[in-house]
């Protein structure tokens, strides 16, 4: 990756435009052709400095109000399983492991986004059923303050 590359990253990570040619607009502001960006973007992506480009929708504008942290008690021999399973369902954002404290045994953690608190509870329900975990505890979020991408 060069110069050039991390000032395309920087202009990128601001979002595409919603114009004819996006590409060419990157390309107008940098000093580049948009065939220049379309390769270097298509070269950072297979070198895996991009995973993908994709769109982030603000949720709430879309009815979306609740969002709910489930923690789960997963047995270690069973966390691998669990954890992909989890990732597979549809309503799950993120799912990830965290190591367990004295205090704190939940180990795996996942993300869910719905309508309203009732719909999240009945997520996690289901996912504790469908998984035979039965320890977990549903934190929803009370207000956001911030919601961004990652940022170089």
């Amino acid at each position: 990756m060069d110069e050039r590359d991390l000032e395309l990253l920087r202009v990128a990570q601001d979002g595409l435009s919603l114009e004819k040619r996006p590409y060419r607009i990157w390309g107008e502001a940098l000093g580049m052709g948009e065939e220049e960006v379309i390769s270097r973007l298509l070269a950072m992506e297979e070198e895996g400095i991009i995973r993908r480009f994709s769109a982030t929708i603000g949720h709430r504008a879309l009815g979306i109000l609740a969002n709910a942290l489930i923690v789960w008690r997963v047995p270690p021999e069973r966390v691998e399983e669990v954890g992909l399973a989890y990732a597979a369902a549809e309503e799950v954002t993120h799912c990830y492991e965290r190591e367990t404290a004295e205090d704190w045994l939940y180990n795996i953690y996942t993300m869910v986004h719905s309508r309203g608190r009732e719909e999240c509870l009945e997520i996690a329900d289901r996912l504790a059923r469908v998984s035979g975990i039965s320890e977990y505890i549903v934190l929803f979020s009370e207000k956001e303050y911030k919601k961004t991408s990652a940022r170089i």
